[in-house]
């Protein structure tokens, strides 16, 4: 790998893990851990079964299962049918939960602060990047 390549992946690296210490850190204040703050997050935008959340955080299903039954523990998530699959369960977020789940997000200070050094060009720039890194 090259010097500039190599440069760019360890500063990937560096963003990466400082996010997730925060996001750890802003979990732990709400007495969760960091991967039920993540699930919650996830559901906080769209119900959605148990399966499908395992794929999206690229983990097992059994471990999503869990998670949810901690989180409904909690009074954080509710689990309901899928209105277009009675057969199917959905993980939802209770009121409670998409509180909880806003609190966290606005918590997160690490990206929005040197963010909001950058234009909306190079924030434009940048999210592009990272999209064609990703293949998407």
């Amino acid at each position: 790998m090259d010097p500039l390549s190599l440069e760019v992946v360890e500063l990937i690296g560096t963003v990466v893990g400082r996010y997730y210490e925060e996001y750890e850190r802003a979990a732990a204040e709400h007495s969760l851990t960091g991967a039920q703050a993540r699930v919650l997050g996830l559901l906080a935008l769209e119900p959605m079964p148990m399966r499908q959340i395992a794929h999206k955080l690229k983990c097992e299903p059994s471990n999503i299962t869990g998670i949810v039954d901690r989180l409904e523990a909690r009074g954080l998530v509710e689990r309901r049918p899928d209105p277009a699959d009675r057969r199917v369960k959905l993980a939802a977020p209770t009121p409670d939960g998409l509180t909880t789940a806003t609190d966290l997000r606005d918590s997160l200070n690490f990206a929005r602060e040197p963010l909001a050094e950058l234009s909306a060009e190079e924030r434009t720039a940048l999210r592009d990047l990272l999209k064609r890194m990703l293949g998407a």
